[in-house]
């Protein structure tokens, strides 16, 4: 898939995405999920009428792997389009969104990088950041020794950066500019006297009732929070409920990625922390999955191109 689509690819389709679901260009279908013995079975999707394509995303999460399939469809006719392994993809729009959040919400200068979790998604997390920002310095935290010493190393050869393996999780964000967590941890380890002033965040791992990542003390330092998905937060994201309940007027402090992206809104000068609350959508999917099938198998004269 990177010879198709790399990662500054990624983040411009994922951007045309957002500003035309902004624009009412495109229309998510929320995340449904059941789970059973440990598992659990997902399905997103999402439709952009003046492309011409519908698309779903599915997959069984288990202890022993997962295989996501994205399917996309003729908007008008209902046929089969294409089928494509959305493994990669899934990484791949995952970190575009929180490229797109680090290139408005970061500090201009911001060059240090804490990341947080070193699973199957964080390499291409890193990859985002640096793709938005000239970063010098990338500190690894992870609660098993051998997986961030092994992380570090891949870090090294990849990323014209110094590398740095931190004991703990303190010591991974003390001083950085941006911070990604990318865990399946189910309570927050990420607290407010641990992150200095100016920081942004990407807040990407705990996409399900019962986890979390960041406790409320950071939440209620955020200036500015987006999602890529205001209404999935408020069924999906534990962090953000413990803070604003179901009271509609606190839930207004969440804004929507996609707005951002059109009003070109940006960190102002008396932000503190600034947050992406990603839960990953079918609009993210499919903006990566249009664009990849663009470049496979070209659509006719004006389609697949999603305007700002």
């Amino acid at each position: 898939m990177a010879s198709t689509l790399d990662m500054r690819g990624a983040i411009e389709a994922v951007e045309r995405g957002l500003a035309a679901q902004a624009h009412g260009e495109a229309v998510n279908m929320l995340k449904t999920h059941t789970a059973w013995d440990g598992s659990t079975l997902h399905a997103i999707g999402a439709v952009f009428p003046k492309v011409g394509l519908a698309g779903t995303k599915t997959w069984a999460h288990t202890p022993r792997g997962a295989s996501p399939l994205l399917i996309l469809f003729d908007a008008e006719n209902g046929a089969a389009r294409a089928i494509i392994d959305a493994f990669n993809l899934g990484k791949l729009r995952t970190a575009a969104a929180s490229g797109v959040a680090t290139r408005r919400l970061a500090q201009e200068d911001a060059d240090d990088l804490a990341i947080i979790g070193t699973g199957k998604q964080a390499l291409t997390q890193v990859e985002a950041v640096c793709a938005v920002r000239r970063i010098r310095r990338i500190r690894v935290f992870s609660p098993n020794e051998q997986h961030r010493t092994e992380f570090a190393a891949l870090l090294k050869k990849q990323f014209d950066a110094e590398v740095v393996i931190s004991p703990t999780v303190h010591d991974a964000v003390r001083g950085a500019s941006i911070i990604t967590t990318i865990t399946r941890a189910r309570d927050p380890f990420l607290h407010s006297g641990m992150i200095q002033r100016g920081t942004h965040i990407n807040a990407v791992g705990a996409i399900l009732p019962g986890r979390a990542e960041l406790s409320s003390d950071v939440i209620v330092r955020c200036t500015q929070i987006v999602s890529d998905s205001p209404p999935q937060a408020q069924k999906l994201s534990q962090e953000l409920i413990a803070v604003f309940g179901s009271d509609p007027d606190k839930w207004n402090a969440v804004g929507f990625l996609g707005e951002l992206v059109i009003s070109a809104g940006k960190r102002s000068s008396g932000d503190d922390l600034t947050l992406l609350k990603s839960l990953g959508t079918g609009v993210l999917d499919l903006s990566v999955g249009i664009e990849i099938y663009r470049r496979v198998a070209p659509l006719p004269l004006g389609e697949g191109a999603v305007s700002r």
